[in-house]
């Protein structure tokens, strides 16, 4: 059947490609903790990226994209293989190939095996941040996805420059220590010193390297993702006096369960109203300075005129708080944290804004199509095709994310017009519901409203269904909710 849907595809819908090769190259970028709200492209003013932007301008923009689990191993592994975390049992900082087994293939290993020369640059499956960046290392990667990988060595937190540790705990004042706390380098030298300019040349290097043949390439930049590490010119657009912090609801979090309240927050890292605004400033210096080695990558490609012959998509493995209901990082299954940019730009395709529900899973069906490929009937995600060809399509109704937090899920259903959080299959560790519609930044929790009892019951009955879906798959692991 899938056969029969991929000639009748590439009669009628899939673009025609250039001749330059029978094969269209694809270019796959991905950006690590990037949240929509940072972006000039979705509804940031202050924050630009003028090379995303452009990529979106010439793309199909998605609005509702989501992430599967708003942590990078688990997400990335998600994304990578096509399958929900909670089908492969795949939560920690793996590659996902460990539950997957051999005989699965990752999305970048499907073109490997349809006779593309398949790179990864940097991190795509899970790398340690600031660890094996500074190490160089291969991160839990997946080797059987690639022909040739290439790491990116920077020195991350101990670079030369102005440093600044923005928050109290859990250490102190030294700005030099290292690990996942909100550490800014305004740093010395040029965009070469870091690991994203790295990644950027060698990516450029590898396009012109392997021009005449096709291609499957990801590049993965490390930026935003704490450190705030980037040259100190990138600072200099965003004072951190001008910075404007999310607005404070007084007793915002009386009416959050116990465990939605973020792993870090303003009040636990001790930070003061200066340091907020630092961390803030320092994030966008951080997507600037990544935005601009985006730009040398797609610049890269239009020198070597293979434009019309690739197809690219940029993300991000899950968003990022930036003092929203004072919580800082992801982890969390509010807004700010699981809905990522997502852009996909197909040659001969005219540009879109598409609101329809996407997750990140759905790269691997969508991608595979495109270029003619065909891929395992297990796979859950779905092709988003139809939406590049009119935007105005609906592919998904909802997404669905979760996440486990010291052996316990949480899991999120998000409508059209609602976002349901649920902490235990049971609801036993508590609930939030927020209309988009009129609370967008989700200040007010209905959950336990009795006007909305019925709402309630609506989205654990489809909690419960999606639950049951994902869990159908044919990969021998053996489910456990407490495992």
């Amino acid at each position: 059947m899938r056969s029969i849907i991929l000639i009748i595809a590439s009669l009628c819908s899939l673009p025609a490609f250039s001749q330059q090769n029978e094969k269209p190259n694809v270019l796959f970028i991905i950006a690590d903790d990037l949240t929509t709200t940072a972006l000039s492209t979705y509804e940031n003013t202050l924050s630009k990226t003028p090379n995303i932007d452009n990529l979106a301008a010439s793309g199909t923009l998605y609005t509702r994209a989501y992430c599967q689990y708003p942590v990078c191993g688990p997400s990335r592994a998600s994304m990578m293989f096509g399958y929900y975390p909670s089908a492969t049992q795949t939560y920690g900082y793996v590659s996902g190939r460990e539950n997957i087994g051999p005989d699965r293939k990752s999305w970048s290993q499907l073109f490997k095996d349809n006779g593309y020369y398949t790179a990864r640059v940097s991190k795509i499956y899970h790398m340690g941040v600031p660890g094996d960046i500074e190490k160089g290392s291969n991160g839990t990667d997946d080797e059987a996805s690639w022909n040739e990988r290439f790491n990116s060595q920077g020195p991350e937190w101990k670079a030369e420059g102005e440093a600044e540790l923005v928050q109290n705990n859990p250490y102190g004042l030294n700005p030099r220590k290292g690990g996942n706390v909100m550490t800014t380098v305004k740093a010395d030298g040029d965009d070469l010193v870091h690991s994203d300019g790295k990644t950027a040349e060698k990516a450029s290097e590898l396009i012109r390297k392997h021009k005449n043949e096709p291609f499957f390439m990801a590049v993965g930049f490390v930026r935003p993702h704490v450190p705030f590490v980037a040259p100190k010119s990138y600072f200099k657009p965003y004072p951190h006096e001008q910075m404007v912090l999310p607005p404070m609801v007084q007793n915002d979090w009386d009416d959050i369960p116990e465990r939605g309240i973020n792993y870090v927050t303003s009040l636990n890292a001790q930070m003061s109203e200066e340091q907020e605004k630092k961390a803030v400033a320092a994030y966008y210096a951080s997507v600037a300075y990544m935005d601009a080695q985006i730009g040398k990558v797609l610049n890269t490609l239009k020198e070597e005129g293979l434009e019309d012959n690739t197809i690219i998509i940029f993300t991000s493995d899950h968003g990022f708080h930036l003092g929203e209901h004072r919580f800082w990082m992801k982890v969390s299954l509010h807004e700010e944290s699981v809905r990522v940019p997502m852009i996909i730009k197909v040659p001969g395709k005219k540009p879109g804004i598409c609101h329809s529900f996407a997750e990140l899973l759905d790269l691997y069906p969508t991608v595979a199509e495109l270029a003619g490929l065909e891929y395992s009937d297990h796979i859950q995600g779905k092709s988003l095709i139809e939406t590049l060809e009119n935007p105005a399509k609906k592919v998904r109704d909802m997404a669905f994310s979760m996440h486990r937090w010291r052996g316990k899920f949480a899991y999120l259903i998000r409508t059209e017009k609602w976002a349901y959080i649920q902490y235990d299959e049971d609801a036993s560790g508590g609930m939030e519901l927020f209309d988009m519609d009129h609370d967008s930044k989700q200040y007010n929790n209905l959950a336990h409203n009795p006007q909305y009892a019925e709402v309630v019951e609506l989205m654990q009955n489809k909690l419960k269904t999606k639950l049951q879906e994902v869990r159908e798959n044919d990969l021998g692991i053996e489910y456990s909710a407490d495992n």
